[in-house]
């Protein structure tokens, strides 16, 4: 297949037009500037995203973790893909030690729910949490999360075999991509931009960010800006 050259992001960003009049010309070099940058950075995330997938087989999970599904029956991580090919798990930080979950895994399951039941044509996804099933389900009820599938970990094999505990029972979310070989399941990838990776003055997040909260406020004057976080309620 021949790959047809692309044409320079400045080249692109020439064509573009601001949709109201009245720009001075500062503001129309700089924001031409801006859109150069823009479709570069779009390269680069199509680029990561191409190298993601190519990824080799990852390693085989040869420990039996086990779970509690919807209906509070014990299953294995196989049985959690259902029948797809690929599983796609976050683990929030809603542990039985915690009245409340946390605020800002409740803001990014808020948006994933809006979306759930589309990725779900596509691949499994599954929500785990150390609190028994039942307890998530009363949460996402009074959320009206209505298309996200709550899973409890029993036991604490698979958060300790993560690091997700902490030594003073302290909890860090994870979002994890397995995938079936036959009658074996690997990991896929994982998000492994931890605390120690964060740039200063930044907290640690992924690249691109999967909050659509923080994608909004970052196309805003302010930005995400340095003391504010979600609340569970306003």
């Amino acid at each position: 297949m021949t790959v047809q050259p692309l044409a320079s992001a400045q080249a692109l960003a020439s064509k573009a037009k601001t949709p109201f009049p009245g720009e001075s010309d500062a503001y129309r070099e700089a924001r031409q500037a801006l859109l150069a940058e823009e479709i570069e950075f779009r390269r680069h995330m199509t680029r990561v995203a191409e190298q993601r997938r190519a990824l080799p087989p990852g390693p085989v999970i040869e420990k039996n973790y086990r779970f509690k599904d919807e209906q509070a029956f014990e299953v294995g991580l196989i049985d959690l893909f259902g029948e797809h090919d690929t599983l796609v798990t976050y683990f929030w930080m809603y542990g039985p030690q915690r009245e409340r979950p946390c605020p800002m895994c409740t803001n990014w399951l808020g948006a994933v729910n809006g979306n759930a039941a589309d990725i779900k044509q596509r691949v499994a996804l599954k929500i785990l949490g150390r609190s028994p099933v039942e307890r998530q389900f009363l949460f996402a009820q009074e959320r009206g999360w209505r298309d996200l599938n709550f899973i409890q970990t029993v036991g604490d094999d698979y958060a300790n075999d993560l690091g997700l505990i902490d030594a003073k029972g302290g909890e860090s979310p994870a979002l994890v991509v397995f995938r079936k070989d036959g009658d074996k399941v690997r990991l896929f990838w994982s998000s492994e931009m931890t605390l120690e990776m964060a740039d200063p003055g930044q907290d640690p997040r992924d690249a691109p960010d999967i909050a659509s909260l923080w994608s909004i406020l970052d196309l805003t004057p302010d930005g995400r800006g340095t003391d504010w976080y979600p609340k569970l309620s306003y």
